[in-house]
């Protein structure tokens, strides 16, 4: 089994080949590519997104015409979410959907004071089939869910999907941990790929898996220890 690293740099590398990676390039992020709009095309007319009344995205770039409602991470802050509410809003969802933009016109609001999550969407390098996925390595997406999960936020059957270039779903498999989310759904630029994961969801923080620099790092992590 290749390494989670190995995965990346491949995935990367083939984006850059193929030609289908935006600006500033691939390596060493969660990619833009090609087509990221109409993966919000194809979200938007399915079950999970008309169920979903709040929903919780990454604020990386390819997932940005998705982020029309969203929740938008920033763990290093003591309120690390932004609200943002359509209803609210008084520049256009275009503007609001940058990480910018979400900075200014959202709601900073702590973890207790998020409505209840009903559709989760995070941005990947690569996936599989089997509901296995890889970020750009920093772990926020696996804290993030952690946080929410162990607050009532969530629960096991909160749909996470991601959506992604053809070229990042790749048949290998990837190693996956206890504390790593797994995906129940891959939104491509033309299609759903509706998945049942192998892997059980996180059940809340893991502490021995995670380093003493990671925890002084994150204001809501170090709280949390001390109690």
């Amino acid at each position: 089994m290749k390494t989670k690293d190995a995965l990346r740099s491949a995935v990367w590398k083939i984006l850059q080949q193929e030609k289908v990676a935006r600006f500033p390039g691939a390596e060493g992020r969660i990619p833009n590519f090609i087509g990221a709009e109409k993966c919000a095309a194809v979200l938007a007319q399915s079950r999970l997104w008309r169920a979903a009344k709040t929903i919780k995205c990454n604020p990386d770039a390819p997932q940005r015409a998705i982020r029309q409602r969203a929740l938008v991470p920033r763990l290093s802050s003591r309120k690390p979410f932004l609200e943002l509410d359509p209803k609210g809003l008084k520049v256009s969802p275009f503007r609001a959907s940058t990480i910018g933009g979400a900075a200014k016109y959202g709601r900073p609001v702590s973890v207790d004071e998020m409505n209840p999550v009903d559709l989760i969407v995070c941005g990947s390098v690569a996936v599989n089939r089997s509901g296995a996925r890889i970020g750009k390595g920093g772990g926020y997406s696996d804290l993030e869910y952690a946080l929410l999960r162990e607050a009532g936020k969530l629960t096991d059957r909160t749909p996470i999907v991601t959506s992604v270039h053809p070229l990042q779903v790749v048949d290998a498999e990837i190693p996956m941990t206890e504390h790593d989310i797994p995906l129940d759904a891959i939104v491509t630029p033309s299609r759903l790929i509706a998945l049942k994961p192998r892997y059980p969801k996180p059940k809340g923080i893991y502490w021995p898996l995670l380093s003493p620099e990671k925890i002084e790092a994150i204001p809501l992590l170090k709280r949390r220890r001390r109690g």
